[in-house]
């Protein structure tokens, strides 16, 4: 296991690297290499995506053993939200504490989902831009702000308190500081 952790750590830290677009980048790449459309990567595929990534140096055992840690469900296919999940840095206790604070005040009817209806009133969709060149509708703006926090797969116009921690576990895991991380949770939210 403490060769999986390093390995993971590896390549966590080669995507890092590439700045706040690099985890999203190597999903992009990794569809890429979904060569049967799936939305999902068997071995083979995975194996060739690191090898085209730059982490030739990496043995073939050591690439089924980071498979098997992306499969956290035994499919033999691993998903992108499961890439993605097991990828991004785990987020600090102060960080989840300010996103819970988030979500708090983002879920104004506390039954733990957002909706269109949440938003009303900690939203002002007028202000958009495409709201303001009659381009869009002020229900077409909330759909759209709330789509941002939705898995890419899954679009149903609620968001899920996992949701809503993956969108910020991403973002954060080009955020260093967690000071940093805190003042952006507040001025977006205005917590």
């Amino acid at each position: 296991m403490a060769q999986t952790n390093d390995l993971m750590e590896k390549l966590r830290a080669k995507v890092l690297r590439r700045g706040g677009s690099g985890i999203k980048g190597l999903a992009r790449t990794f569809r890429i290499y979904d060569d049967s459309g799936d939305k999902g990567l068997v071995f083979e595929e995975f194996s060739k995506g690191l090898n085209d990534y730059g982490l030739l140096d990496i043995t073939e055992e050591e690439k089924r053993t980071m498979f098997d840690a992306f499969d956290r469900d035994g499919s033999g296919k691993i998903s992108f939200e499961e890439f993605l999940q097991r990828l991004r840095p785990p987020m600090s206790e102060a960080r989840k504490k300010m996103v819970e604070k988030a979500f708090a005040k983002f879920d104004r009817t506390g039954d733990g989902v957002v909706t269109v209806e949440d938003l009303r009133g900690i939203y002002n969709a007028r202000e958009h831009p495409k709201f303001r060149n009659g381009e869009w509708t002020e229900e077409e703006c909330f759909r759209s702000f709330i789509n941002t926090f939705e898995n890419s797969g899954e679009k149903d116009g609620k968001v899920t308190k996992d949701e809503f921690f993956n969108y910020y576990s991403e973002l954060g895991a080009s955020i260093d500081e967690d000071g940093y991380f805190d003042l952006m949770i507040r001025q977006t939210w205005k917590i």
